[in-house]
């Protein structure tokens, strides 16, 4: 895996996908990692599928688990695999959860500023939205890549690829409002004095704090939908796409390898707004329905 470079989250998944699978051989069919049969795979993932295991999920675990496999027939452990033939659930084409600005301002309005935190969890917010960043590249981001005078950040991404995003006058100001205030009045730890946000600690914020700040801002505006860090990287990208805003550069701006990945916000542009007709407006086909029977 580390001749693959993949990211320290991405092995502890796959690390975690194989114990998943071991932890069932040893406890459902006497059977070690080893020994596994096609049979067992099979009756592996129909468990998955029992326990409410997303086929998504489904699919991501399966993924792991062949590369696991692949790895053990290059190092001459194994043959062949057990999950050589075995084919992962179908996927349909699922659109990618989308915050309107106004629910984006409502999670911003339930901040308490006069909290400790206040301000950092304002500017955590601005900072995804505004830049469009991972949850990674934004508990990593330095003081040192934030260019305020210059109005730009530049990001540690994938595979330790940098690149630099413009970032607006408002969103400096309040990620300075918490720069100059809240954080000055931390006990910064030693060597993480220069990343950006802190908890009360003074260490740097772990990915699950922002999953739970998230959440529960989500969850204290009253919106329904689904929302992780991510959610304000789709909508960066897909508000973009929706004012004009050239492909490339949103590419640039997200960090895609591939302008294909980038291309997706363009069907989102579309197939968004039919998805929010067909959820907000159901007597269109409910008309459509009574068109047919007359």
């Amino acid at each position: 895996m580390l001749e693959r470079s993949l990211s320290k989250n991405s092995i502890a998944a796959y690390t975690t996908d194989v114990e998943k699978l071991a932890s069932y051989a040893n406890s459902k069919i006497d059977a070690g990692p080893l020994t596994v049969t096609q049979e067992d795979a099979e009756q592996f993932l129909g468990f998955l599928h029992e326990i409410g295991i997303s086929a998504r999920s489904q699919a991501r675990i399966l993924s792991g688990l062949k590369a696991f496999y692949k790895y053990l027939i290059l190092e001459g452990i194994i043959k062949q695999s057990p999950l050589e033939l075995i084919e992962g659930p179908r996927l349909g084409k699922k659109l990618p959860i989308v915050l309107h600005k106004d629910e984006i301002d409502a999670m911003i309005d339930t901040i308490d500023l006069s909290h400790p935190q206040g301000h950092r969890n304002k500017a955590i917010i601005e900072v995804l939205y505004a830049c469009g960043l991972r949850v990674t590249e934004l508990i990593t981001l330095k003081l040192s890549n934030f260019y305020d005078d210059l109005g730009y950040v530049q990001v540690i991404g994938k595979n330790n690829k940098e690149r630099v995003i413009p970032i607006a006058e408002y969103s400096i100001d309040v990620v300075r409002q918490y720069t100059e205030n809240e954080r000055k009045q931390i006990d910064v730890k030693p060597d993480n004095t220069d990343f950006v946000f802190l908890n009360r600690r003074g260490k740097a914020l772990s990915r699950v704090m922002i999953f739970n700040i998230v959440k529960q801002l989500a969850k204290d505006a009253g919106i329904t939908k689904v929302v992780s860090p991510h959610t304000f990287r789709h909508s960066f990208a897909t508000h973009l796409v929706e004012g004009g805003a050239d492909l490339r550069a949103v590419q640039q701006m997200l960090g895609h390898e591939s302008i294909l990945t980038t291309e997706l916000y363009t069907h989102l542009d579309t197939e968004y707004l039919r998805y929010t007709l067909e959820q907000y407006l159901p007597t269109i086909k409910n008309q459509e329905m009574q068109g047919q029977l007359h």
